[in-house]
């Protein structure tokens, strides 16, 4: 299957001024603290109204707090000034059920942010269709099922919640249709026993239904502080047919993506891939509700990776801190990645930034 989107890859390809500071900056801590993270994951609210059984953040407890209204507007604006390009509004909750959200996403543009937004869809309401929609490069919707009965029992989530999503994104489809705006609208799953037999539902639903530009396939990851281990030992070389199943429902306009190189991966080691992750603390971050700045989002609450809080002292003073330095000494020298969580977002980058740093391709000169 295609994918033009690079879902199942990387881009960071596409940032050959930053991947040149990295390596310029080897383990140089005052060369290297001056680079800023390319793309941030930020959590504008604690609280979730699903349950979903294959939750990664579950041991955060879902805390019912949210961002300033204020400071949040703040933070998007000093992310900006610092040369962070994109902000991923996700983390342990709901992002679209901050008040304020609107608000936020226009002043994180105006400062020069691209925008991404995953979110369960049951609050993807007018007043965000219409105010900052526009304002978003992509919106993907957590669909885990093909059907009412199933997506009510993966998400435990309310009756009705299925037809709200589709609603909601038909609406917000139409919207974008007739105004022209350029955000790229989808959908994601992830690969369950309990929806395998679903999957075709979906993708036609997504596609014919709905009008959505794509519906990615992922697999589970188990996340190392997680409560549920329910779906840890899933083999995926049971489902990679699948892949066949859905291409046709792939079209000019329609994407189906099955991330089956990610499913390929799920049951080897890291350190056969590579031995340090040079992606943390550069080039990503994970911003908690509370204003906790992480380097890494898979290892939220744990002091190691904590590097301090920008509602109390600003994002670049964090960012440029003795904790960010701490943690990039102790990741390049100590961190043990073959006890971190299988297939992190960062997995391809850092097999992309080895190669480079270590020269493990042979005959790069001959190009």
């Amino acid at each position: 299957m295609s994918d033009k989107f690079r879902i199942d890859g990387h881009k960071m390809m596409y940032h050959p001024r930053e991947v040149a500071r990295f390596l310029d900056a080897g383990d140089d801590w005052e060369r290297a603290r001056e680079i800023a993270p390319i793309y941030v994951e930020l959590s504008p609210v604690g609280a979730c109204n699903h349950r979903c059984t294959f939750c990664a953040y579950d041991y955060i407890g879902y805390e019912p707090v949210t961002m300033d209204d204020e400071a949040l507007v703040t933070l998007m604006r000093e992310m900006g000034e610092q040369g962070v390009k994109s902000v991923h509004l996700a983390g342990e909750g709901e992002p679209l059920l901050h008040k304020k959200i609107v608000e936020a996403i226009n002043a994180g543009a105006e400062a020069g942010l691209d925008f991404g937004i995953t979110t369960n869809g049951t609050v993807v309401n007018s007043r965000f269709v219409d105010e900052a929609l526009d304002k978003v490069t992509w919106m993907k919707v957590s669909i885990n099922a093909g059907s009412a009965e199933t997506y009510q029992a993966i998400h435990r989530s309310k009756e009705g919640d299925f037809d709200k999503v589709i609603g909601n994104l038909r609406h917000a489809v139409e919207v974008r249709r007739s105004r022209g705006f350029a955000t790229t609208i989808g959908a994601q799953a992830i690969l369950l026993p309990e929806n395998a037999d679903e999957l075709e539902r979906l993708a036609q639903l997504c596609r014919d239904e709905i009008g959505l530009d794509y519906l990615v396939i992922k697999p589970y990851s188990q996340h190392l502080a997680s409560n549920t281990h329910r779906y840890e030992n899933i083999d995926y070389d049971d489902y990679l047919h699948l892949e066949e199943v859905l291409a046709p429902y792939s079209t000019d306009d329609f994407q189906v993506v099955f991330r089956a190189n990610t499913m390929r991966k799920y049951g080897q080691a890291i350190a056969q891939r590579y031995t340090t992750c040079y992606s943390t603390p550069l080039f990503w971050a994970h911003i908690m509700t509370n204003g906790e700045l992480f380097s890494c989002p898979a290892y939220l609450k744990d002091e190691r990776f904590a590097l301090g809080n920008v509602f109390e002292a600003g994002f670049k003073s964090v960012w440029q801190g003795e904790r960010r330095r701490r943690n990039f000494e102790y990741v390049r020298r100590d961190l043990d990645i073959s006890e971190c969580r299988r297939n992190c977002r960062m997995d391809e980058v850092n097999r992309y930034l080895f190669d480079l740093k270590e020269g493990r391709v042979p005959h790069v000169n001959f190009i």
